[in-house]
């Protein structure tokens, strides 16, 4: 489902650093996370995400995420952004 979301999206972030600093800015209305991903790069991410209130989805793949935002690499962690 996720996955979907990503591509209909128009604007996502891919990256942790940027994901961060949208989050921050409260530019975030959904963070993807793939559950393959290192969670020392995801945590972070996702507690700022808790704190501010935006949901969070999970997906099984980095390299389907990273797919789904047109990238050729993984993605772990993608922000869809308002």
């Amino acid at each position: 489902m996720s996955y979907e979301k990503v591509m209909q999206a128009t604007n996502v972030i891919v990256g942790t650093k940027q994901t961060i600093k949208a989050l921050q800015n409260g530019e975030v209305k959904e963070l993807i996370v793939a559950d393959d991903a290192d969670q020392r790069v995801t945590n972070k991410v996702v507690h700022i995400a808790r704190d501010k209130s935006v949901p969070v989805s999970n997906v099984e793949s980095m390299k389907k995420l990273g797919k789904a935002c047109g990238i050729d690499v993984g993605a772990a962690t993608v922000a869809i952004i308002g």
